[in-house]
Parts: C-alpha cells; sequence; structure tokens
C-alpha cells in the first residue's frame, strides 16, 4: 500500500511538471507569435530565448548562494559556540552546498528549454544529473571531514583510529556515487550494475586488497587497543622506534626519536610484533638493566680494620654494625674453632657493596621505590 502511494505520489509530480511545461511553451510561443515568427524560426528563437533565461536565472542563483547566503551562513557560525558549524565552514561544506542550487534549477527546465530537441534535452539532461552527483559527492566528504574533526576533538577518541573509519565512509560514499555516475552516463539501470559487480568482486577484492586488509586492521587495533595516537612504539622490521602520529586506514604513521617518519602498513601491526611501550609509561618508571662486572679475585672476608674503614660510609654504617653483632652471636652459639675463617659466619666485602648500591638506589629521588629495585 505504501508502495502504490509513492508511485502515485511520483506520478502525480511528473504530470505536473509535464503541466508547467506546456503552459510556458504555449506562454512562449504566444509571445513571440505577437512578432510575426512562426514555424521553425519560431522553435530556434524560443529555445535560444529560454535557455539564456535559464543560464541567467541559474547564474544568478549561484551568486546569491555565494555571495549573499554562504556570508550569512559564515557569519552565523562564527559567533555561535557550537563546534560542528565551525568545522563545516573550514571544511568548506557550505562553499560545495552553494554549487547545488543552480544545477537543481537547471535539471528542472532543461527539458523544457529544448522541448522540440529530445536529443539535445536527454544529454543536457545527463550531464547536468552528472554534475549533480559529482557535487553531491564533494558535499559527503567534507561533510565527513567535519565530523572527523568534530570527534578527534573529544577526549575519549583523542587517541583511537578515527581517520580509518572516515576514509572508508569515503571509499564507499565515492564508490556509490561513482556507479551512479556510470548508470546516468550510459542510460543502464542501477541493480543492473550492482548485480555485475558480482563477477568482478575477485578483482575488487584484489584491487582492493590493502584497503580491505587496512580496515580489518584498524578495527582489530581499536577493538584491542593494541596502539592509540601518543603511543610509543617500537617495530625493528620497519626500523620504526617513536611515538604514533596517525592511524589512517592502510597506514600508521610513526615519528621516530631522529625526527623521520617511518609509514607502516595498518594490517602489519597485527599479523607482525612490535612493542608497545604504553604500560611502561603510565606504570611512572622505566626498566634500566645495568650490569657491574666485579673482579672475582678481589671478593674477600672482611676483616676488622677493612669494616672499621667501611663503617665511615653513612649509608652503610648501621648494616655493617647490626650485622656484625648478629655474627658474633652466631658464631658463640654454633662455632667452637675459629682460627679457620670458613667456620661460621663472615662478613665479605661483595655483601657489603650489594647493600651499598642497594641503600644508594632507594636514596635516589630519579628511581621509583614502588617497582622492582634490583
Amino acid at each position: 500500500m505504501a508502495l502504490q502511494d509513492s508511485l502515485n505520489t511520483i506520478e502525480q509530480v511528473q504530470n505536473k511538471i509535464s503541466l508547467e511545461r506546456t503552459e510556458v511553451i504555449e506562454y512562449c510561443n504566444e509571445m513571440l507569435g505577437k512578432t510575426g515568427l512562426e514555424g521553425d524560426a519560431l522553435i530556434y528563437v524560443r529555445t535560444i530565448a529560454l535557455a539564456v533565461c535559464v543560464v541567467i536565472i541559474s547564474a544568478a542563483i549561484w551568486w546569491v548562494t555565494r555571495k549573499i547566503l554562504l556570508q550569512i551562513v559564515h557569519t552565523f557560525a562564527a559567533r555561535s559556540k557550537t563546534k560542528w558549524d565551525d568545522y563545516l565552514v573550514s571544511n568548506k561544506f557550505f562553499s560545495a552546498l552553494a554549487h547545488l542550487m543552480p544545477l537543481i534549477f537547471m535539471d528542472r527546465f532543461l527539458k523544457t528549454v529544448f522541448i522540440a530537441f529530445p536529443r539535445i534535452a536527454d544529454f543536457g539532461s545527463r550531464l547536468v544529473i552528472l554534475a549533480i552527483i559529482y557535487t553531491v559527492m564533494f558535499i559527503i566528504i567534507r561533510f565527513l571531514n567535519a565530523a572527523r574533526d568534530v570527534l578527534k576533538e573529544k577526549p575519549a577518541l583523542k587517541d583511537k583510529p578515527i581517520a580509518s573509519f572516515f576514509q572508508l565512509g569515503k571509499i564507499v560514499a565515492i564508490g556509490v556515487l561513482c556507479i551512479f555516475m556510470i548508470s546516468v552516463a550510459l542510460g543502464v539501470n542501477v541493480i543492473d550494475i550492482f548485480l555485475s559487480l558480482g563477477a568482478a568482486t575477485a578483482v575488487l577484492l584484489l584491487v582492493f586488497k590493502d584497503t580491505i586488509l587496512g580496515f580489518v586492521g584498524s578495527i582489530q587495533l581499536a577493538a584491542n587497543d593494541m596502539i592509540r595516537i601518543g603511543d610509543w612504539v617500537t617495530m625493528e622490521k620497519y626500523g620504526a622506534d617513536g611515538d604514533v602520529l596517525e592511524i589512517n586506514l592502510t597506514t600508521v604513521k610513526v615519528r621516530n626519536f631522529d625526527m623521520t617518519i617511518t609509514t607502516i602498513p595498518t594490517y602489519s601491526f597485527i599479523s607482525d610484533s612490535f612493542k608497545n611501550w604504553r604500560g611502561m609509561q603510565e606504570s611512572g618508571g622505566r626498566r634500566l638493566m645495568r650490569g657491574i662486572s666485579i673482579n672475582i679475585e678481589t671478593v674477600k672476608f672482611c676483616t676488622a680494620d677493612l669494616l672499621n674503614k667501611l663503617e665511615e660510609i653513612e649509608l652503610i654504617r648501621s648494616y655493617i654494625q647490626e650485622t656484625e653483632n648478629e655474627i658474633l652471636e652466631y658464631n658463640k652459639t654454633h662455632v667452637t674453632n675459629r682460627s679457620v675463617l670458613l667456620n661460621g659466619r663472615n662478613q665479605t666485602n661483595i655483601g657489603i657493596f650489594r647493600y651499598y648500591v642497594k641503600r644508594y638506589l632507594e636514596e635516589n629521588e630519579h628511581i621509583n621505590p614502588n617497582m622492582t629495585l634490583m
């Protein structure tokens, strides 16, 4: 029932346009007939006169929308507090929209102008419709650019690959509108074109392989929170070691610490291994691995003189005294022959050195004491 109502509405609109077209032609014939024109001369003069009128009115509409309405919209956007209109203006959305009005006017009256020349009317109508679709394509692209810029300002989405999804939206929009342009240019039904594309699916998959893989990679990166804009990543395969600048549909841009830019395929972050340093940055500390080489021949038991000398170091004074008292108590109860040093317990210079290193690191204000120390 709803479909039948829609068809009836379309038929009524077509009948109304046909009636208006007839009235315009009859009025022009009547006016030109008063000048004595008739036959082919009347048809040619009428066609030229109507064509000039349509061109002049279309130019006037274009001038009004570009010079007056566009300035009003820009002024309103500058004074409003919302960001949407500002981004629409900066991405020239309204400028693209202004081109649509004169084209719609031309499409409405083109067949009326060339009613006596059906082939010219059909050819001109197709050109105008192609121009309308091309303009709509730019309108959609600029609207998506504005939406992308708005969403990038959201704190929760600043580090997400927003650009990837909008790039996919542009590709889909351009693809669909290009199919409509082909349909208009060749006079073929859109459904037939879509059906014929089914046979070319394998070719399309091959052509858009990188785009498809990039889209899948972007979704997985976002869903699993593997990388964000601003993360420090290392990918040795591509020589990348720096901060993520941008995550697009097909590539990820990394600014290395030598200020060079490395471009990596998005899907490579799924198929290959890489290191993300975000966890280290969020933890408040970074692990530093340093080794100390010790000559085994310098390791020895500490004598009383050496202990007295080492007690002058404030960091380890209490440790030496407490440990020495503990050792003396242990040896009194467990050791009978202290003439041999291996009997019982003794302090060593390497043991005291290890405690000194530990205390030195604990006292260092640049080292996080809440993480693994040694």
